[in-house]
């Protein structure tokens, strides 16, 4: 089966692409939109480094710039699905129905089907599961109570694990970020053909809240061991 995987960059979305090619179904392409302002549906943080990510995967990747408006934004994704001219959309959706409704929504109207491999999953084992296949997961933007500067940047490791488990106890944080706690981005993972290297980052942190923010990147060969 030709898939088409949407995703910003997060662990989520290229995890779900990952499951897919378990299935055993072909991964055409990358499907990307990137909003304009803050959205319901989509990732802001480093979405411009989605051609490096394509890169990395050696996919083509189909993308195009949203005012991020509720009607305009569903509207933007179904062209792109469109333009694909696959037969499922793969996306990595864990407990948002929010999301998860309006991508089934628009694949209905194309008669194409979708797919979410990491729905409902339970989400402590989801990092687990992510640890223990190599992705490598640093934390670019965080929005919750028990989050501080530190953790900007951070990758997401057995130790950060057990951390973010303490926070769960503490502040009742969901621990995989699906409430808007933090947001990923993936250096490297069995996906990619080349890993990313981070060149040039800059932190913005207002005392609540900040982000990581990848100013340049490359892509090098993969480490050998």
């Amino acid at each position: 089966m030709n898939v088409a995987c949407l995703t910003s960059g997060g662990k989520d979305s290229l995890y779900a692409c990952y499951i897919a090619i378990q299935y055993g179904w072909n991964i055409k392409c990358l499907i990307s939109v990137f909003p304009k302002k803050l959205s319901w549906m989509y990732h802001m943080e480093n979405i411009h480094l989605m051609p490096l990510i394509a890169k990395a995967m050696k996919l083509p990747l189909i993308a195009r710039k949203s005012e991020a408006n509720k009607e305009e934004e569903l509207e933007d994704l179904k062209k792109l699905i469109k333009k694909a001219n696959v037969e499922g959309i793969i996306s990595g959706a864990i407990a948002s129905e929010y999301q998860r409704t309006r991508i089934e929504k628009i694949c209905h109207e194309l008669e194409v089907k979708s797919f979410t491999p990491i729905w409902h999953k339970k989400q402590d084992m989801l990092l687990k599961d992510l640890i223990d296949a190599d992705f490598n997961i640093i934390i670019t933007a965080v929005a919750s109570m028990g989050f501080d500067k530190k953790w900007l940047g951070r990758r997401i490791d057995e130790r950060s694990y057990n951390d973010l488990k303490k926070l769960e106890k503490k502040y009742g944080i969901n621990i995989a970020g699906e409430g808007g706690e933090y947001e990923t981005f993936v250096l490297d993972c069995p996906l990619y053909k080349k890993r990313i290297e981070i060149i040039d980052a800059e932190i913005k942190w207002d005392g609540h809240r900040g982000i990581y923010e990848i100013k340049k990147a490359k892509l090098t060969n993969k480490l050998s061991i």
